[in-house]
């Protein structure tokens, strides 16, 4: 059976991929700072599917704890199949109002640990073959503070890395949904109903990994679930960039 790591594991999409690559018949070695909530959902997985889970606690923002899980990635007597950088968290858009130890933060959780993540995997997947999915966002196409910075990165390195790669039979996806109902606008605490966003803008987590997982296996740099924001991302690249900028204050994608 195939093996897939997936960090930020323990809820909204990171869990979400954990229980369809489960239902796969995947096994599975989850990431995440809370290892209550992994020991839950790995208790879960395998008494649903009876697939072998691993757990692996860690904070991606400590080098150490990085460091721990490039080493499982390069375990070649029990190498991954897929790889699915998912951790992250957001800040308040006010840049110069935040925190510059929250900022640091945010960067190497969203780019240093997805690129140090996914040069241990590409160790063991050249060749052999793996996917990759980086879990990146609508917001990697808008001008947006330092997250859509970070999400942009993301995509341009993974249609890089897709192109650069394939020859070795490893494909590298940047899954970009826009908002989904996740825990994630709780923890910045933002009421469900009270973020400011128009209802018919809302994906479903299920739908957006269903859609993630589909266009890896057929080898597309960058998944955009759903046609709406399809049209967005289209758009933003025939509107002037104040607009688009004006247009994404609101909310968090």
């Amino acid at each position: 059976m195939p093996t897939a790591l997936i960090t930020g594991a323990s809820a909204g999409l990171g869990a979400e991929f954990a229980r369809q690559l489960a239902r796969r018949r995947a096994d599975l070695i989850l990431v995440a700072r809370s290892g209550d909530a992994l020991e839950e959902l790995a208790t879960e997985l395998r008494g649903t599917y009876g697939v072998a889970v691993e757990v692996l606690p860690a904070d991606l923002a400590v080098e150490g704890d990085v460091e721990r899980v490039a080493a499982r990635l390069l375990d070649t007597a029990d190498p991954v199949d897929l790889l699915v950088n998912n951790a992250g968290f957001g800040l308040p858009l006010q840049f110069a109002d935040n925190d510059i130890a929250d900022e640091v933060r945010h960067l190497r959780v969203h780019v240093e640990a997805s690129m140090r993540l996914m040069h241990a995997a590409l160790q063991t997947m050249r060749g052999r073959g793996g996917r990759i999915i980086n879990v990146a966002s609508v917001a990697g196409f808008i001008s947006r503070s330092t997250y859509s910075a970070c999400k942009s990165w993301l995509i341009g390195f993974s249609r890089w890395a897709n192109a650069e790669y394939a020859r070795d039979g490893v494909t590298v996806t940047a899954l970009c949904p826009g908002f989904v109902h996740t825990t994630f606008h709780e923890r910045m605490g933002l009421e469900q109903g009270h973020e400011g966003v128009p209802s018919i803008l809302w994906l479903q987590a299920p739908d957006v990994v269903r859609a993630g997982l589909r266009d890896a296996a057929r080898g597309r740099a960058v998944s955009i679930p759903s046609l709406r924001y399809k049209a967005v991302v289209a758009l933003t690249r025939i509107l002037p960039r104040g607009l688009t900028s004006g247009v994404a204050r609101r909310g968090r994608v």
